[in-house]
């Protein structure tokens, strides 16, 4: 199973359009669109579940494709601090920068 981040979706849109959308490339599990917490309107992205295969073919369709009259954005998503700019959890941590001796200003 794979978690899907859908960006950039119309502020129209509810679970029945997301889900339809996405039922053309296999059964979805799961729907969740983010709302704002202080006016409860949608913030036009969301996740979506599905089967990893299905989650492909989805991602590799619709991404970059119009629906509702914006662009979507759609990808595989990560779990908080996992995307972006920072190391990937495989990469090693980068090395300290060297730091010069106590005494090389020197005393002369």
């Amino acid at each position: 199973m794979k978690r899907i981040y859908v960006g950039n979706l119309s502020f129209s849109w509810g679970e029945e359009e997301v889900r339809a959308l996405f039922a053309a490339y296999g059964e979805v599990y799961k729907v969740d669109l983010i709302n704002d917490r202080a006016t409860g309107r949608p913030r036009g992205f969301g996740f979506v579940e599905m089967d990893a295969e299905a989650a492909d073919a989805a991602i590799d369709a619709l991404n970059g494709e119009e629906h509702g009259g914006r662009v979507l954005r759609i990808n595989e998503a990560f779990a908080k601090g996992r995307g972006g700019d920072g190391p990937s959890q495989d990469s090693p941590s980068p090395s300290p920068a060297p730091e010069a001796p106590a005494d090389a200003g020197g005393d002369d």
